[in-house]
């Protein structure tokens, strides 16, 4: 786990939840972004990043479990969760089964570079044999070549990418009522995977849909230059901040 110190100033605690074969590293250039007085929280799920020598999980009902132990609200502190592609599924089933548990829900949800529950999937890229794999995920950008065209190294990590991306293309939402948990929707506008269209899906799964903010770029948009991003996402994530106060007031 990732983050500053907390205090009594803490205005916002962001949960950061990466994407298949990534870690919390794809948040640390937020720390020096974000205003005074958030505290971030990139978490790794194991085998990733700082828990890469614990078991990789690849059910989604076991990765919440683990997820739930992590994220302890605390009532005097808003949180938000922030989850980027396999992170996006995440952080929106994160959030359904603390509302199902009768836990206090984050004041807010983004979900970045992730199809909407129910959208087709045009490849299964875990079923591809590894070359396909490897073309695959280069064709996404956001994977170092020398992962991808070390032999050594793709035999590790090949495998932690391949368990991730089951979890994501096997992803199967059970419909419900809209969450009320302000959702905001972020993407490249030249993602191949997924592509606008199935971002556009989300609009229907919370009754406090804040809108789709796409960016220039493809499927990690913000790798180069997260700021445009987090303007929104602090944008947002306050106008949710103040919407609670509103109905708390």
């Amino acid at each position: 786990m990732s983050g500053i110190a907390t205090g009594p100033t803490t205005e916002v605690r962001l949960f950061g939840f990466h994407h298949a074969g990534g870690s919390s590293a794809l948040f640390h250039p937020w720390r020096r972004l974000l205003p005074a007085g958030w505290e971030l929280r990139a978490l790794d799920a194991p085998g990733h990043g700082t828990l890469m020598r614990h078991q990789p999980i690849d059910d989604l009902d076991a990765l919440l479990a683990h997820f739930l132990d992590v994220v302890r609200p605390e009532p005097e502190v808003p949180y938000a969760f922030f989850g980027h592609s396999m992170g996006g599924i995440v952080a929106y089933e994160l959030t359904r089964r603390l509302i199902a548990e009768g836990r206090v829900p984050p004041v807010w949800l983004g979900v970045s570079a992730c199809r909407a529950p129910g959208t087709p999937l045009s490849v299964h890229r875990h079923t591809l044999d590894d070359e396909g794999l490897r073309r695959s995920i280069a064709e996404l950008g956001g994977t170092p070549a020398q992962l991808l065209d070390n032999p050594a190294l793709w035999e590790i990590f090949g495998r932690l990418i391949r368990s991730d991306l089951r979890l994501v293309e096997t992803w199967h939402s059970e419909p419900g009522r809209p969450l009320r948990v302000p959702l905001s929707v972020f993407g490249g506008r030249d993602d191949v995977s997924p592509p606008p269209e199935q971002l556009a899906a989300w609009t229907g799964r919370s009754s406090a849909f804040l809108g789709m903010r796409m960016f220039d770029g493809g499927h990690f948009y913000f790798g180069a230059d997260p700021g445009p991003l987090l303007t929104q996402v602090v944008r947002d994530v306050r106008t949710a901040v103040d919407a609670a106060a509103q109905r708390v007031g």
